[in-house]
């Protein structure tokens, strides 16, 4: 269902759609198709919602002086053999919910592009339609599809069918406000589809649209393999930070010697930094530890650009307006570094060292996959993962420092419970030997893990790599992405789809996954939103 516009727009800004403009995008959709409207054919805050949820990479605003003056929605779709076959909005679109969006699809499909009549012929739909090419190409997706709406051929149709009007257009010979636009934008008319969407202007038809991404490579098979190492750490007495840098370092090193694409460190690995100073109360050893936490960075983001991986560094105390919080860094191979706060704290680390409990979960997309991070007590909290899972993350890493068997168990059956329950894959490291001279620290029990979906696409006991208990070692596996979506699809069972919302509502207030953390943002200014 694409609108139009044309010429120029100087202050026009396009970005991410966020949940907290649904109520402007409401009244927007209302008021770029009136007619519509009184068949209540547009947008309601339900499918818009739904939108951002499934895939909030292609829900696009124009935004000038503050206001919303256009939109753009799309999703991915698998055509087939035949993707100029024909088809109807409802069906391509699943009702106007997006939830038959394929992220292993080849094609970014059009689903609307409106802008407010008032500004329509100033150049927002213009740079509407850039930013949707610009998003296919970055996705390597082989093309754009759109049925457009034929608004002019009302006007038209006692003279001629909708094929010979849209053939008029194309030739010069009639000007359509949207199809002539559009061909403008550089799509090629492939035909027309007959009771494509309920438009009186249009008669029901629709231009049928291509755009082919001339930057596309076709994708291999297997490519969307990826191989993680899980470091099984041993805490040990050291001298100098140097020491204890040229300790990650080296198995940083072992994890790129193994062409690994992610590697995954123990949750407060760091307190053997603690070990070079006398014994301190445990609240002024985390604050302490807290001092590191600019060098901590450094190292690691020097690391991850060295080796070209993504490290979840584990976890570090972080000191925010005089408070400390356990702050997971992950850092990409090109210098971006995303906090992820611990967000639920045990009584032990409560009452021991005094540690704050987050407020933001981080959608993080990286060269290889969509991931997040639940650190130790987070994963025993479902609403947590399913958060994450139901903004497209393919990976949780676990980050855990337990110091007995029990603690290790109920990290290790959450997480391979959330792997179940979410059909997403759950990898876990944490810490093992001992610290005597740093106080709430002495000793500590882990077997690093990979976990994955309980189906036939995955290893029998749902365990796709195991360490052995309590030794220093690197785990390193390889992880499938497309079993994933193979098992939401047709798995045996399906716990994503099969959900029943209305039964169960699930409801959010943290940051939005769009508002990235990036480093030294406090965790105080973070915005507020609301998920579903």
């Amino acid at each position: 269902m694409e609108n139009q516009s044309n010429s120029k727009a100087t202050d026009v800004v396009v970005r991410k759609a966020r949940r907290d403009d649904i109520p402007a995008l409401v009244a927007l959709n209302r008021e770029c198709y009136p007619e519509m409207a009184t068949d209540n054919i547009v947008w309601a805050e339900v499918h818009l919602r739904s939108h951002l949820r499934v895939f909030p990479q292609g829900q696009l605003v124009a935004e000038s002086g503050g206001k919303l003056v256009g939109a753009a929605s799309s999703l991915i779709v698998a055509m087939g053999a035949d993707p100029l076959r024909p088809h109807t909005w409802g069906g391509v679109t699943d009702s106007g919910f997006f939830t038959n969006h394929d992220p292993n699809g080849d094609t970014l499909y059009g689903a609307d592009i409106y802008v407010h009549p008032k500004a329509q012929g100033t150049g927002v739909g213009a740079k509407l339609y850039v930013a949707r090419r610009e998003l296919c190409k970055k996705l390597n997706l082989r093309r754009i599809l759109a049925g457009g709406r034929l608004p002019g051929y009302d006007k038209h149709a006692n003279d001629f069918s909708p094929e010979e009007y849209a053939e008029r257009v194309l030739a010069g010979d009639l000007n359509d406000p949207v199809l002539s636009f559009q061909l403008h934008q550089g799509f090629q008319l492939r035909g027309v589809l007959k009771h494509y969407l309920r438009d009186r202007q249009s008669r029901n038809c629709a231009s049928l649209l291509e755009w082919t991404n001339p930057d596309y490579v076709a994708r291999k098979p297997g490519l969307r393999k990826v191989r993680v190492s899980c470091i099984q750490y041993q805490m040990r007495k050291v001298k100098s930070f140097k020491e204890f840098a040229d300790r990650v370092a080296y198995f940083v090193d072992i994890a790129a010697d193994y062409s690994s694409d992610f590697v995954l460190l123990p949750e407060l690995y760091t307190l053997q930094l603690l070990s070079q100073t006398g014994a301190l109360s445990p609240q002024e050893g985390m604050k302490r530890l807290a001092d590191y936490s600019p060098r901590l960075r450094k190292l690691m983001t020097g690391l991850s650009r060295r080796y070209d991986l993504t490290i979840i560094a584990g976890s570090s105390p972080v000191a925010r307006d005089g408070k400390l919080y356990n702050i997971s860094d992950i850092c990409l191979p090109d210098g971006t570094l995303v906090e992820q706060p611990k967000l639920h704290i045990t009584p032990n680390e409560h009452k021991w060292w005094g540690i704050t409990g987050g407020n933001s979960l981080q959608i993080i997309e990286t060269p290889m996959a969509k991931i997040g991070v639940l650190i130790c007590y987070d994963v025993e909290f479902p609403e947590a993962a399913r958060y994450l899972t139901d903004h497209g993350v393919d990976i949780i890493f676990v980050p855990y420092c337990t110091d007995n068997r029990q603690g290790y168990l109920r990290v290790r059956y959450c997480a391979q419970a959330r792997a179940v329950e979410n059909q997403i894959y759950v990898a876990t490291a944490g810490t093992v030997g001992n610290l005597p001279d740093v106080q709430n620290m002495d000793i500590n029990y882990a077997v690093a893990g990979v976990f994955t979906p309980s189906d036939f696409n995955f290893a029998r006991d749902g365990i796709a790599a195991e360490a052995d208990s309590n030794e220093e070692t690197v785990l390193v596996c390889d992880l499938d992405l497309d079993d994933l979506q193979e098992a939401r699809n047709f798995g045996t069972v399906r716990p994503l789809r099969d959900r029943r919302p209305d039964l169960f509502h699930f409801t959010s207030t943290i940051a939005p996954p769009e508002e990235v953390v990036a480093s030294g943002v406090p965790l105080g200014d973070q915005p507020d939103g609301t998920s579903e």
